[in-house]
């Protein structure tokens, strides 16, 4: 069986589920990495998206394992550009929103890593960092809560860490996009091309923001990767979709792909990938399994629909 550890301790104890039916015959508190408390990084370029009423006093918990920085309590959400060479620049944006059940951000894996890779091919990146629920800030409290919840879920199958994103986290993603369209003309970016990306519980922020009654904060066309593919309510205007999931992903991958009937009934652009393998958490890591390919295939659909220009 095929056990994949994700950056994110979120993602890589739900991973442990796709191993087997019955308990991991390792203890998750072996397979949790213990996170290391690290001083906050400098983040250049980074843009306060403001919230709503008093301002929040800043409670970020930045966080190391072996591959990768998360943070935790984000009070405060920023986006973050990462452009293109103007040679090279498309003119299409593309946001992108990390996972980690809303309650940690892969910030390394599922962000700048991903941004870095999409504005190395002309698209401009924007990483979002959005407002997260509240968690212990000692790592091994953390670790000990975490290990507890999971536990819970894997008795219960796997099972959805929450189909609903919070409020506040779709106010951050809706705010971005505002952002953008707003100041395109300075990032050399078409309002009418500003895409949304996101990963897990990124995914599910994806889906909200893509479908929500508010048109002018909806992204021109979305990404949920390894998120839910679930049946759901779709609007005639919906934005295109292309989705990216593994089959043996221990959260989603029994769904029974309700969101290709539901995007096909509203008569929007849908193009859904599911792989053989990948677990879930696979983001840019070269696992040799065809999950790999995601998001050169994520390109060639945004260029085959024109979002990159003039399609071929």
């Amino acid at each position: 069986m095929r056990h994949i550890l994700p950056a994110t301790i979120f993602a890589a104890v739900m991973a442990t589920a796709a191993m087997a039916q019955a308990p991991p015959a390792i203890p998750l508190e072996k397979l949790i990495p213990l996170e290391k408390i690290i001083p906050t990084p400098s983040q250049p370029g980074a843009i306060a998206l403001g919230v709503k009423g008093e301002p929040v006093k800043d409670q970020e918990v930045w966080t190391q394992t072996a591959t990768n920085r998360g943070v935790r309590n984000v009070t405060n959400p920023t986006l973050t550009p990462v452009l293109p060479d103007a040679a090279k620049a498309t003119g299409a944006a593309v946001i992108v929103a990390p996972g980690g059940g809303f309650l940690a951000l892969s910030m390394d894996h599922e962000g700048y890593a991903v941004a870095r890779w999409l504005a190395d091919h002309g698209i401009a990146a924007f990483v979002l960092k959005y407002r997260l629920k509240p968690t212990p800030v000692d790592p091994a409290e953390y670790r000990t809560a975490m290990i507890a919840m999971l536990n819970g879920a894997m008795r219960n199958g796997g099972g959805d860490p929450g189909m609903l994103t919070p409020p506040a986290a779709l106010e951050d993603a809706q705010a971005a996009v505002r952002l953008v369209r707003r100041r395109a003309a300075e990032w050399g970016v078409d309002p009418q091309r500003v895409g949304f990306v996101g990963f897990s519980a990124g995914a599910i922020t994806t889906l909200s923001v893509g479908l929500s009654a508010d048109k002018d904060a909806r992204p021109d066309f979305i990404a949920p990767i390894y998120g839910p593919m679930d049946r759901r309510d779709v609007p005639k205007d919906a934005p295109p979709l292309f989705a990216a999931l593994a089959a043996d992903d221990p959260l989603f991958g029994k769904s029974d792909l309700g969101i290709v009937s539901s995007w096909r009934a509203a008569g929007r652009p849908y193009e859904v990938h599911v792989y053989e393998h990948g677990g879930h958490g696979f983001g840019l890591r070269k696992l040799g399994s065809t999950s790999d390919l995601w998001i050169d295939e994520f390109y060639a659909w945004m260029k085959a629909r024109g979002f990159l220009g003039k399609p071929n």
